[in-house]
């Protein structure tokens, strides 16, 4: 039965839910269908999301609102499956210590990236943001390395030889990533920037998706925000369900999934931006609001 406030829109292979995560986890989403879950939740810091604020009473309200929609999840997942998940830095401890038990954690990921906006003054400043990489069954579950590997600088560049072998040779010019994964940010003039407080690149993704599942696979996210997940599910031939609560990012996902060009009357187009230099800009805007300009 479709839960009372929930909206759905899809095609043949993508499908958006409008409403409320755990809601729709419960009634929407059958047990065990799902190949992949890439969860990016509000990470209870105060982040305005168009109506809605993400702050918790306490640390610890927040971590009993996440082990809801996280028992939804693993309930959702097939026997061979993975979750990723993604929260702050002060709040993970307390997701990790209760995923233990209940999922296999076979990662502890880094997202680093580089901050030339405002930074702490009297303490250091966020340039990271940790990922749990949990599998239902660390000896069943997709994992396709070759599909990520990445430049080796000591075989590619250095060129350097292992002696220790049998018959010395030049060291692999590429490798499987390790677990700090350096990505920019999303700014302001990348193609892939919508209206979003924390909207995650793509190319963080495509590294996701391209590793925990194989075409045809069915990827949830149930805080979907701009749909990131959702497109880049896409076009790497995956099917897709995404839930969100906010109307003005639904907008986007429909846009984005290519399921429709209208919404009750109003024609969904891609944002308008204009790119002005910044230098003109420098009396005009602080720093903050100079860093949305970058590359």
């Amino acid at each position: 039965m479709q839960a009372t406030h929930v909206r759905v829109f899809k095609n043949d292979t993508h499908r958006i839910y409008h409403g409320e995560a755990l809601e729709v986890l419960n009634s929407e989403i059958p047990d065990g269908s799902v190949d992949l879950i890439f969860a990016d939740p509000p990470y209870n810091i105060g982040k305005r999301f168009v109506d809605f604020e993400d702050k918790w009473p306490s640390d610890a309200e927040y971590a009993k609102w996440c082990e809801k929609w996280l028992n939804a999840c693993i309930s959702k997942l097939k026997a061979n499956g993975s979750l990723y998940i993604m929260t702050s830095t002060q709040c993970m401890p307390y997701l990790d210590i209760y995923l233990r038990d209940r999922l296999s954690i076979l990662a502890r990921i880094v997202w680093h990236y580089d901050s030339s906006g405002v930074q702490a003054k009297k303490k250091f400043g966020s340039m990271y943001e940790p990922i749990l990489f949990c599998v239902k069954d660390e000896g069943n579950y997709t994992f396709n390395g070759a599909d990520i590997k990445v430049e080796a600088r000591t075989g590619a560049t250095r060129k350097l030889i292992d002696y220790r072998k049998p018959q010395p040779t030049q060291y692999n010019t590429t490798k499987i990533p390790g677990n700090v994964w350096p990505f920019p940010r999303v700014r302001y003039r990348m193609p892939e920037y919508e209206e979003h407080p924390s909207q995650k690149p793509e190319a963080l993704l495509e590294r996701i998706i391209k590793v925990s599942s194989n075409p045809g696979d069915v990827i949830l996210d149930p805080f979907s925000g701009t749909f990131t997940t959702g497109a880049v599910a896409k076009r790497l031939g995956r099917q897709s369900i995404g839930i969100e609560r906010e109307l003005q990012y639904i907008k986007i996902g429909l846009r984005r999934l290519g399921i429709c060009s209208e919404l009750d009357g109003e024609l969904l187009k891609a944002l308008d931006k204009s790119y002005v230099r910044r230098n003109s800009l420098s009396s005009r805007f602080t720093d903050n609001q100079q860093s949305l300009f970058e590359e």
